[in-house]
Order: structure tokens, then sequence, then C-alpha cells
């Protein structure tokens, strides 16, 4: 077996060895210590006229050359230094010294290029004779899969368009499946006679091969659709595809029966990923949300935002220990009060409450291992007040810390 560094090096260098102009640094042009032997040249070097070659001589000659096994020095031995793959300074320092051809490191001392040149100088004519292993992983193509149909007769209808991708989508869905991926995003392509192309684009909430599940997306944008003169081809491709397995572990009969079920749309969340990708169509995947729980005791922490396309829905969400309000805003300061005191009202919003019921404190303490902006108050007592207004409010005692210490409102209950 060659070396990938030795077949690179004759590809590319074999039979153009002079490397390109005639400069100082070829290996083929004549030191001008050796220009007082002209004489003994050819004529035509003197400034004649070149003998004729053939062709096919030529073409030879800058063929790469094959080598039989065993034969990798003879092969790469007359090619340039830099056929080794060296850096620009590299090549130029071994030129300086002489050493030109890579022949000329064969009986070079190794220690002598390694503390000059370095070791990667080294290990590149290992490389290229063999001596030490260069695995190669090719970058295997990225799968594509799309379909398309030719029309006999130019299209216009909405209805002609719509029989056609009822004809492409099982086709694709038949190879995604195939694969073992579901689309994401699918794009519908639609060429018109006089040589232009519109499309529609939709994504999916989940990753799915059924045309069941993506023809009604495309039907929602396929009147965006001007078919012009006529369309006379249509192609449908899957721009975005995942491989489609299950999360949680199961039998092979459990998990082949869950695995069709949501392939046909009768899985739990079908109906919700349907109408997701529904919704998607309209207003874009990307405007889509949802909640999940996260492990903090900070309230405006205890959810992380989401894309609903992306992710599944939460079903580990567990209830707090107090009532929490329906919705957070930044702390925001209440002013009129003295002390711990809440009883003679407050006012905010500039709106003065009176306080019907209060119910608390709750304690909550800001997480020492995180600086906090929010949070550099210290320690606060949170308490749930109803006031004269109708308003069940969230409000809290902060006790200063490297702030100053006071009452803030923090959400609301209703």
């Amino acid at each position: 077996m060659r070396a990938a560094g030795a077949d690179r090096a004759a590809g590319e260098f074999s039979g153009s060895a002079a490397g390109g102009a005639k400069t100082g640094d070829v290996i083929d042009q004549e030191a001008r210590a050796t220009r007082s032997r002209a004489v003994k040249r050819r004529h035509w070097t003197r400034g004649g006229a070149a003998p004729d070659v053939p062709e096919t001589q030529t073409e030879q000659a800058r063929a790469p050359r094959i080598a039989g096994v065993g034969q990798t020095r003879q092969a790469i031995g007359p090619l340039p230094v830099a056929a080794l793959r060296l850096d620009p300074e590299a090549v130029a320092g071994l030129n300086r010294l002489g050493l030109r051809r890579i022949e000329d490191l064969f009986g070079t001392p190794r220690a002598g290029l390694a503390r000059r040149f370095g070791r990667h100088m080294v290990q590149r004519l290992d490389q290229a004779l063999g001596v030490e292993p260069e695995p190669v992983s090719p970058a295997r193509p990225p799968q594509v899969f799309a379909v398309r149909m030719r029309m006999p007769e130019p299209l216009g209808l909405l209805d002609d368009m719509s029989a056609v991708l009822d004809r492409l989508l099982p086709e694709l869905g038949t190879r995604l499946a195939r694969a073992g991926r579901g689309a994401r995003r699918i794009r519908a392509e639609f060429f018109r006679t006089d040589h232009t192309m519109d499309w529609i684009d939709v994504g999916l909430a989940r990753p799915s091969a059924d045309p069941d599940r993506i023809k009604p997306l495309l039907a929602l944008k396929l009147a965006d659709v001007d078919a012009g003169f006529g369309i006379d081809q249509i192609r449908v491709i899957a721009m975005v595809h995942e491989p489609v397995h299950m999360a949680d572990h199961a039998g092979h009969v459990v998990a082949g029966e869950m695995v069709t079920a949501r392939a046909a749309g009768r899985g739990p969340n079908a109906r919700l990923d349907d109408l997701l990708g529904r919704i998607g169509a309209r207003l874009g995947l990307e405007a889509m949300t949802r909640l999940h729980p996260a492990e903090s005791h900070i309230p405006e922490k205890t959810a992380l935002v989401l894309s609903a396309a992306f992710s599944e829905a939460a079903t580990g969400w567990q209830p707090p220990p107090l009532p929490r309000p329906l919705r957070l805003w930044p702390a925001e300061p209440v002013m009129g009060v003295t002390g711990h005191d809440l009883s003679a009202g407050f006012r905010w919003r500039g709106r003065i409450h009176r306080v019907i019921e209060a119910t608390g404190p709750e304690r909550i303490l800001p997480e020492w291992w995180l600086d906090d902006p929010a949070w550099r108050s210290g320690p606060r007592d949170y308490w749930v007040v109803c006031t004269d207004h109708g308003e069940r409010l969230w409000l809290y005692y902060a006790y200063g810390g490297t702030m100053s210490a006071g009452w803030f409102c923090h959400g609301t209950f209703g």
C-alpha cells in the first residue's frame, strides 16, 4: 500500500519538477558559476530556435507517475522538496542549503533536519515513504433526497400542481424512510417555461417522512406560486433532514409499534406536531416557544424558553412549594412604606394601594455561587398582597446587601 503523501506528491509534482518560472530556487536552473561553459551547449540554448518536441512526449512527461510495489523512493526522489507539503519557509531554507530534491534528504542526518526545520519536516518525509502511517478519512457526501417530475404540457392550475405533489411526496417519503430519516424542512421548486423558477419552503415541528403530514403544509403556500406562462417541471427537496430514532429505550416490539404510530401520525403528540407545523408555515417555526422546567430556586430562573419545534413537551413539572405569580417582570420599586409594615398602604405605578390581605413571608436567598446584578440586594422576603383595587401582587422586601433596602413588586397572580 502506497502512502497518501507519496501519491499526492507524484500526482501534483510529477513532470513539473522545475516548479514553474526560472528563478534561483528552481531545481533545473543552471547556477551562474556554470555559465562559463555555455559554449558547450547546443546552438538553440544560445538563442537559436528550440527543437520541435512531439506533443505526445510532452504529455507523457507531465503525466503522473505510477510507482510499483517497493519503488516509492525511486518515484518521489526526483521531485522537489515542496512535494512533501512543507511550509514555504522550510522549502526556502532547504533550497539555500542545496537540498532541492527529496532524494537529497535521504542521506542527510535526520537529527540535524529535525533540529533546524522541526519535527514536522521529518514526519512529512516518513509519511511520504510510508514509514509513519497517515490515516485518510474521506468525507462522505451529504445525503440528498429529492424527486422531480417533468410535465408534457405546462401547468397553471392549483389542482394540477397539487396532483403532481401527490405523486412526488410518496416517493420522497419512501426514500427518506428507507434511509431512516425524516424531513425537517421541505422545498418545492416550480420551473416555468420561460426558464425562471418559483419555490415555497415549509418546516415541520418533528422530522417526518409521511406525505400526509407534509402535503397540508405545502398546500397552505401553494396559492403563492406564480405559474407565469406555465410550469413544466416540479422538484421537491428535503432541505433539512434528521435521523428518526426513539428518545426512550423500549423493547423491540414496543419500539417498533411506537415508531410506526408516530410515522403514521398516530402518536400521543402527533396532532400537536401537526398544529405546530401549520402555525409555523404561516408565522415561522422560530416564532413558537415553550417552557421547560429548570433547576433553580430563583423565581425568574425556574423555566427555560425553548423552541417548540425543536423540543419535546415537558412532562416532569414539579409544583413549587408555595404559589407563584402568573406574570413576572423586573422588580419595580414600591414607595410610601416605612420599614416592614405594609398596613398603611403603598404607592406603586402612580396609584396608592391599600392592603386588604397579606400572606407571608417566604424567604428566598440569592445564588451565592453566581454574581447576578438583580440579586445584589441580598435575601428577600416575599409576600402575597391583595389590594383594594382587586389586584393580587407579589411583593418582597430586600434587606440591602450591596444595594439599598426597600420594597419591590415582582409580579401579579391575576
